[in-house]
């Protein structure tokens, strides 16, 4: 890492800083893993984004948490993906439409996916997979193979000829599904500086190369760029706190974030937050507020850090490209460019 010496554009530009990725990944690390011994404030570590398994206790910088207490699923509960504890093949009589039931929402733990089957049993392979908190339409309810007692199955819309998942791993809803794409993370007709783009000189190079900085003052509400489901939250770095109004390097594990696990198996995350608006585990549709701008942590100033990344199953992971729906022409906006939201729910 190499500061930028110019302390002028260092004032006029707020920033944040991390480790360069492809240089010290020890470094990465740390910070990935986030501030340490504060259990009030902890996180839990998502399972795997291609292959859930049951719900196990996970643990991330001495916080312990179970995963499936997050989404309000039973740990003895059946594998939402291979789903082996059966009481033999299911049929898919008992076709029941149900107009109150126009949606249903996938309630695996964060990080895990929802295998969909070709027919309403685990007898064959997979043909798709959900992720934590997608919203698919329902075209039938049906009756199909008993696992620990239900046999309920639900025939979803898709990128599939056919294709069902298991009753116990989904709820239904009338919620829409988000627009498709990514919004700029600020409230509807905001308008915002981008101080720093990708590959921006100050911090975005390595691990943080596709970040955007957004100059906004500080407390400022901060929105979901797509839907999700919070897989890590930090915001135990306090007013009082030597980090909460920023520093140097001394501070990099103090920033206060959120991570969402998105339908497509990636995640997003806000950092420098000054306060957390949600929780581990709580589902949080595009266009609403996961916390307030800050410049806790390593930072120059109030600003909002945020990236489009990997789902690595850690807080913070590469960062990737994304293009914003509502950012002409291409949906990459560059650093001193004004941009306006149009993330409306």
């Amino acid at each position: 890492m190499r500061l930028r010496p110019p302390l002028l554009l260092v004032l006029l530009a707020p920033a944040c800083y991390s480790p360069d990725h492809g240089g010290d990944t020890g470094a990465w690390s740390t910070l990935s893993a986030g501030p340490t011994g504060d259990s009030s404030s902890g996180t839990t570590a998502p399972g795997s984004t291609t292959d859930a398994h049951e719900p196990t206790t996970a643990s991330t910088s001495g916080w312990t948490t179970d995963a499936s207490s997050t989404s309000g699923l039973d740990s003895t509960g059946p594998d939402p993906t291979d789903l082996t504890t059966t009481t033999g093949p299911g049929t898919t009589s008992g076709v029941i439409p149900d107009p109150s039931c126009p949606r249903v929402r996938v309630l695996v733990p964060p990080g895990e996916v929802l295998n969909v089957r070709p027919q309403p049993s685990t007898a064959m392979a997979p043909v798709g997979s959900l992720a934590s908190g997608a919203i698919v339409d329902v075209l039938a309810i049906v009756q199909g193979e008993a696992i620990d007692a239900v046999d309920t199955w639900y025939q979803v819309a898709g990128n599939w000829p056919e294709g069902y998942v298991f009753g116990a791993w989904v709820e239904c809803t009338l919620d829409e599904p988000s627009a498709a794409g990514y919004f700029l993370p600020l409230e509807c007709g905001t308008t915002a500086t981008v101080t720093q783009g990708n590959f921006g000189p100050f911090s975005h190079q390595g691990a943080a190369a596709y970040a955007f900085d957004f100059g906004l003052a500080l407390g400022t509400p901060l929105m979901a760029i797509e839907e999700g489901t919070v897989s890590h939250a930090y915001g135990g770095t306090m007013p009082g706190d030597p980090c909460y109004d920023g520093g140097g390097m001394e501070c990099i594990n103090s920033a206060n974030y959120v991570t969402l696990q998105h339908p497509d198996g990636t995640t997003s995350n806000y950092a420098h937050l000054s306060q957390v608006s949600v929780a581990v585990g709580q589902y949080v549709p595009r266009g609403a507020v996961v916390g307030l701008t800050g410049s806790t942590g390593w930072s120059t100033g109030p600003h909002a850090h945020v990236a489009r990344q990997e789902g690595c199953g850690q807080a913070f992971c590469q960062s990737i490209a994304v293009q914003f729906v509502d950012v002409a022409p291409d949906g990459v906006p560059e650093g001193g460019e004004v941009v306006t939201s149009q993330n409306c729910p």
